[in-house]
């Protein structure tokens, strides 16, 4: 397990899976093969295989310890998903809670549980499957929940909402997916009255803050953390791929709203970038954080986090 020092607080990786994951370019479909070439020396092999032009993709919780609170942030993909309009995560069967174990977490003693967005590489872990029924994976954990992404979910699972056979295919297999996130991650939390929907800001303690960062989805956030004078920023989905501190303005194929993903991207780096906030992305390989700094018109990564 990798630990993090900031502060007060200690910041532990737990990784779900790691490994080449999809063609560079689907990735980020804006950015030509030479931003990728061009910078292989640094990209391979945590975040690029080269022999394959594919993008290598971490799956991951991180940990936070502060202030006698275990915060969790995102969830990965879980097990038993029935996804089967995204093979990765379909069905899948890994050692997760082992390896929350390890990391000395045990899921009683979870406080708060941070989805950054609500897409499924993000949630998986909130339930487990019991007997046959989606409980919450952390019973006495509050979940923390961008409003704007629920609402956009629990639309798609109305009742009234457009039958999952109707529109495009490219409209429907992503529908499909969404409502079965919804019932077997999301709504058994809501059941269970451990969910909170919060808009704009949303105050854990005085070193812990949630803030609408949106675009990649409609209610995408950060998260961050002050502690004595040090400071880091858990970003999510704005960066998949250190390249993209390279070239801002480039999105990855999962964005919502492009134009606005860009936007909130811009901003949170140059805030990290002026503030010397550690950026810890959700999907990062190698040691998982960065911190970066201001290159011209551009950011570049300054160290990577020990």
């Amino acid at each position: 397990m990798e630990r993090i020092v900031l502060g007060d607080a200690e910041i532990i990786r737990v990784v779900e899976w790691q490994g080449p994951f999809a063609p560079a370019q689907a990735i980020v479909p804006g950015l030509a093969a030479t931003a990728w070439k061009e910078n292989e020396d640094w990209l391979a092999p945590d975040h690029w295989e080269p022999s394959t032009d594919s993008y290598v993709a971490a799956l991951q919780t991180w940990v936070i310890r502060h202030k006698g609170r275990t915060v969790l942030v995102d969830t990965g993909v879980g097990n038993g998903r029935e996804r089967p309009h995204t093979p990765q995560f379909h069905q899948r069967q890994g050692d997760f809670p082992a390896r929350l174990a390890a990391a000395g977490v045990r899921p009683e003693e979870v406080d708060v549980v941070v989805n950054t967005h609500l897409h499924a590489d993000h949630v998986g872990w909130n339930t487990v499957d019991r007997d046959g029924t989606w409980v919450p994976a952390f019973p006495n954990a509050v979940y923390l929940m961008p409003a704007a992404d629920h609402a956009a979910l629990a639309a798609d699972a109305a009742d009234d909402a457009p039958s999952p056979t109707a529109g495009t295919e490219a409209e429907r297999g992503p529908r499909e997916d969404r409502r079965l996130m919804y019932a077997d991650s999301i709504l058994p939390v809501e059941r269970a009255g451990q969910t909170v929907l919060w808009e704009d800001t949303h105050r854990i303690d005085d070193g812990l803050t949630l803030e609408t960062a949106p675009g990649h989805s409609p209610g995408s956030s950060v998260l961050r953390l002050a502690s004595h004078g040090e400071r880091a920023v858990f970003v999510g989905d704005l960066l998949h791929s250190p390249v993209q501190i390279l070239h801002p303005s480039s999105n990855s194929c999962f964005c919502e709203d492009p134009a606005q993903a860009a936007a909130s991207r811009l901003r949170v780096l140059e805030r990290a970038a002026d503030e010397r906030e550690l950026v810890i992305p959700a999907h990062f390989g190698g040691s998982g954080a960065a911190e970066v700094r201001r290159t011209g018109s551009g950011f570049a990564v300054s160290r990577w986090a020990a």
